[in-house]
């Protein structure tokens, strides 16, 4: 790594949540043995089963966790972000990868390979914890979606995904990233024509308002 690329990656990794308690000379440290990878849209960072080599820390861009069956249909089980980390189960366990991450636009990403990451989690304490809170979370949401495909019609599944993926603006709940309704159909197991019509039926009842790519839900 070059004193330049040294230097931006120690710029990133003071912004990065999961790095989030370590000292000035602690991130110095993790920042040379972290690589940079650039993505384009619609390419896969990693695929289902592969062996889990590296921890990727998204800083730019977009991607979905997807898994497919053998006949090519797809469920989208996360959205990715900046700032959020992947391939923490496998760099654990040992396990090949659980699931394919794809990128929804171009993504910058921090690469931490296995010996760095596991040196990592046995200097740093506050990294273990924030890892920790991460997995407890994620496990939550798996939870939470299995309770909503057993109990849930897809009235129900669209409305907490609607509600999930909002955020409180301006005394609103708004839903300001843009997905898709067949992205939407692949996040809670439907087709994308129910998805369409509950979507129509909610806005015809006044429970949502759509406007470009942002949903608002009314009465919330």
């Amino acid at each position: 790594m070059t004193t330049n690329q040294y230097g931006l990656s120690l710029v990133v990794l003071r912004n990065v949540p999961l790095f989030s308690g370590l000292s000035e000379a602690e991130l110095e440290k993790l920042s040379k043995i972290c690589g940079r990878r650039r993505v384009e849209r619609g390419a896969f960072v990693v695929r289902a089963s592969d062996v889990t080599d590296s921890l990727y820390v998204l800083l730019t861009g977009r991607a979905k966790v997807t898994n497919a069956d053998e006949e090519g249909r797809e469920i989208i089980l996360a959205w990715l972000g900046p700032g959020e980390s992947f391939g923490e189960i496998g760099m654990i366990d040992g396990g090949p990868r659980s699931a394919s991450v794809v990128a929804v636009e171009p993504c910058e990403l921090l690469v931490l390979g296995k010996d760095g990451f596991q040196r990592c989690l046995q200097d740093n304490f506050p990294v273990a914890h924030k890892l920790m809170l991460t997995l407890v979370r994620r496990l939550r949401e798996a939870d939470r979606k299995i309770e909503s495909l057993a109990l849930l019609d897809v009235y129900g599944r669209v409305a907490r995904l609607l509600l999930d993926m909002s955020v409180v603006e301006d005394g609103r709940r708004i839903v300001k990233k843009k997905i898709s309704k067949q992205d939407m159909a692949r996040m809670i197991g439907a087709s994308r024509e129910m998805v369409s019509k509950v979507m129509r039926d909610l806005e015809l009842s006044g429970y949502i308002a759509t406007g470009g790519d942002q949903v608002v839900i009314l009465g919330s």
